[in-house]
């Protein structure tokens, strides 16, 4: 018997075991994990950012979260001797449109109390030489990291603080009982006080599997990346950030240094075919049906057939791709878009189509489920995890 047991081994779910553990000095606790390492899916997948919290609704809890979350992930990297880096972010306007976009997301950085920079055109092309624009926003508190170095020395202080972690191992039952919860996989078994599920693209069927009636689905969408040369590692000083559209719940594609030097370009947003198939073309038949079957992706796509069909037509025409470049990057050719590795988005979609942009859990007396954790989740994994550590406390009050 177990005091905790956390499944999911990506950052939120790290980050929680870490602080039930910090906090309740000798409990015991084990973290179950389907994958062979930590943070395999979508942490490892991400463009590495510490985001700053501009984009988010005033007073949100997003907002909230991701400013602390970039405190204290800096704060842990410190802490741990990981490296990051502090190198800002510019977000870049290059039409009418995106100049008055700007300027409302400037009011909202305000009242935010987020740092931020108005760039005129002239500025703009003195910092960034090969960047082209009307002007920009420059929000200097964003930085790099790499989120998979973060999840070993989270899962390294697990370990030190007594937690037990287990890699490999499907769930594939959860029941719950009047006083522990119990949890199996293929041929072993668990018993835990409390469980804590941190399913991400599997959490909805995690939930399902705990006998939790749920209105959602995770419909996964699938984020192509390329790398640029390594003779172009620096055509650029900082972040390069389109201004996004308010619309859309994807921030666009943009210019990304990463911690080890080189430069990405993407993400953009496409239906993916599999869960975790990060080769571009990997089907499983199994996760196709999951969302075919279930009625709000299909009035999601409806509602957003304008921007599936771009973003459909760039993922297949390369060409098309390198044009959201070169809005603001206009030396780029085809040459310059290398192969990198596709990283998938798990987007909970209601029955009536709506995205869920916000955080979703499910609570029974012994159970919670994370069932949406919405970026930047990375960033804000740490008070997240105080969140969800808050939530169960109150719930055994």
């Amino acid at each position: 018997m177990f005091d905790y047991c956390v499944i999911g081994g990506g950052i939120v779910g790290l980050a929680t075991a870490m602080r039930l553990l910090e906090g309740r000095p000798g409990s015991s606790l084990i973290l179950i994990e389907k994958a062979d390492a930590l943070g395999k899916h979508q942490t490892g997948h991400n463009s590495g950012v510490i985001h700053a919290g501009i984009y988010y609704p005033p007073g949100s809890l997003k907002a909230e979260l991701c400013r602390k979350g970039a405190e204290a992930t800096k704060a842990f990297c410190l802490e741990n001797d990981i490296r990051f880096e502090v190198c800002g972010k510019l977000l870049v306007a290059t039409s009418d449109l995106e100049v008055e976009r700007m300027e409302a997301l400037y009011e909202r950085s305000k009242q935010n109390t987020i740092e931020v920079q108005r760039i005129r055109e002239g500025e703009l092309k003195e910092r960034e030489p090969n960047i082209r624009g009307r002007g920009a926003l420059f929000v200097p508190s964003t930085g790099i990291v790499s989120y998979a170095e973060v999840c070993q020395a989270m899962g390294r202080r697990i370990k030190a603080l007594g937690g037990e972690i287990r890699l490999s191992t499907r769930i594939t039952g959860i029941r719950e009982s009047i006083d522990s919860v119990g949890v199996a996989s293929a041929g072993e078994s668990w018993q835990a006080k409390k469980l804590v599920v941190c399913g991400g693209l599997q959490s909805d069927r995690l939930a399902v599997l705990a006998g939790l009636s749920i209105e959602h689905r995770i419909v996964p969408f699938r984020g192509e990346y390329y790398r640029l040369p390594a003779a172009k590692n620096d055509i650029v000083r900082h972040l390069i950030y389109p201004i996004p559209d308010p619309a859309l719940p994807f921030l666009g594609v943009h210019l990304t240094r990463m911690i080890d030097g080189s430069v990405t370009v993407g993400p953009n947003a496409v239906i993916g075919f599999a869960r975790e198939g990060y080769p571009r073309l990997s089907v499983n038949l199994a996760d196709m049906a999951d969302y075919a079957l279930f009625p709000g992706f299909w009035k999601t796509v409806f509602a957003n057939r304008k921007s599936a069909v771009t973003e459909l037509r760039n993922s297949l025409w390369k060409p098309g791709y390198l044009e959201e470049c070169r809005k603001y990057c206009p030396s780029l050719d085809l040459t310059d878009l290398l192969p990198h590795e596709a990283g998938i988005r798990a987007q909970a979609v209601r029955k009536d189509g709506a995205l869920i942009h916000d955080f979703l859990f499910a609570q029974t007396d012994r159970m919670l489920h994370v069932c949406n954790a919405p970026s930047p989740a990375a960033t804000s994994a740490i008070p997240i995890a105080e969140m969800i550590v808050e939530r169960m406390a109150e719930k055994s009050r």
